[in-house]
């Protein structure tokens, strides 16, 4: 097997290197409204809802009462709505979700997947791309502007920083359109998911699901420890009060062009010490790039573990 340049496909490059776009409609948009649309929100997710204001987003779990995570979200604030966007198979759960708990509460869902596509912009050079197109790029994480009737957030799939472009779905070929005129390539799936390892940028679904605990995941953006009451923080604040975490979810690096399937396990001195969760082969690299629940004891970077006599390292 030959390594390197080769290997390295247009989106792929763009990615790391420049920039790439890629449709990620399929991603679920719920809308809610109403006077209770933050106070709903805020007792349902572990972050700091009530307190956004127009422009600003941020990132949160919904949690089940042991803690467990059922989903994860970016929450968009606007002057007369929240907006969720999240993982394609999150859509249904999430609106169920939210439903189930609307009782007496001013608050109503709308699901506008439909009718809002998103197109995401993502590279090192995102910033330009966007110019070239004649639109504003927010500047602080999470945050969004608008741009022509459209939404433009500074959002991510693959940790390579970037910007999501909201719009209705009938003006969604004409930004393709000028995206490729403007000579920027589209990334596959593939190549979205390779540079998201890469990056250490883990997915709902693939890398989070319902058997992780918030703190194992290391994605602590998503929490405010100082917010009221919601759903799971009982634990939530257990695990952080007594320390107890016993795995994390770590980049790992393997000396090797073979990519192990997830649920193998990693050792030191012949005891389990890792289990991957996702890996992939880095062109750019040179070698396998795993993301993997790692005991906390192991989980230290530079720490060395074994996949049968290959040797890893924790990053």
């Amino acid at each position: 097997m030959a390594w390197g340049p080769a290997l390295m496909t247009p989106g792929y490059l763009a990615l790391r290197q420049h920039a790439a776009w890629m449709d990620v409609s399929a991603r679920g948009r719920i809308r809610v409204t109403g006077e209770d649309r933050a106070r709903l929100l805020h007792a349902m997710t572990t972050n700091q809802i009530q307190t956004l204001k127009p422009g600003e987003s941020c990132y949160a779990f919904f949690l089940n009462a042991q803690g467990r995570i059922l989903a994860d979200v970016n929450v968009m604030c606007f002057e007369d709505h929240l907006l969720l966007d999240c993982e394609p198979e999150l859509r249904a759960k999430i609106y169920e979700h939210l439903d189930r708990y609307i009782i007496a509460d001013d608050a109503a869902l709308e699901d506008q997947t439909e009718q809002i596509a998103a197109i995401a912009v993502e590279g090192p050079e995102a910033e330009s791309v966007l110019r070239m197109l004649g639109a504003a790029a927010p500047e602080a994480p999470g945050s969004h502007v608008e741009w022509n009737g459209r939404t433009v957030a500074r959002l991510s799939t693959t940790g390579s920083g970037g910007f999501f472009i909201l719009l209705p779905a009938a003006e969604k070929e004409a930004v393709e359109d000028a995206l490729r005129a403007a000579g920027t390539p589209e990334a596959s799936p593939e190549e979205i998911r390779q540079v998201r390892i890469e990056n250490g940028h883990p997915r709902y679904g693939e890398e989070i699901t319902e058997r992780y605990l918030v703190q194992e995941t290391a994605q602590m953006q998503a929490v405010n420890f100082t917010k009221g009451c919601y759903i799971g923080q009982e634990i939530v604040e257990r695990v952080r009060s007594r320390g107890q975490v016993h795995r994390l979810l770590r980049r790992l690096e393997m000396d090797t062009a073979s990519v192990p399937p997830a649920g193998t396990k990693l050792q030191v001195d012949g005891a389990d010490a890792a289990e991957i969760a996702s890996a992939v082969f880095s062109p750019a690299l040179h070698k396998t790039v795993a993301l993997a629940y790692v005991r906390a004891n192991f989980a230290d970077p530079g720490t060395r573990l074994n996949l049968s006599g290959t040797p890893t390292i924790v990053c």
